[in-house]
């Protein structure tokens, strides 16, 4: 069976959504298809079971989180 979704990120602006792309790109690549749009990240996921949907999901957002972190604490500094 065929698992099919998109996920759609969106920032303040543009910039930031160029920086949480291009760190998240690397490790895409071949496995997510992904779109910068603005301010706006689109990854359209599919896989072949539910198992492997939810994990390539959670990967992405768990490393989505990881850059807003360190963006978050570059800026503080």
């Amino acid at each position: 069976m065929k698992i099919k979704g998109k996920l759609q990120l969106k920032y303040k602006n543009s910039k930031i959504a160029e920086t949480v792309y291009e760190s998240l790109e690397v490790d895409n690549i071949g496995f997510l298809d992904s779109k910068l749009k603005n301010d706006t990240i689109e990854y359209n996921l599919d896989n072949n079971s539910l198992e492997s949907f939810l994990s390539t999901a959670d990967d992405l957002i768990a490393s989505e989180m990881v850059v807003e972190k360190i963006l978050e604490t570059t800026k503080k500094e």
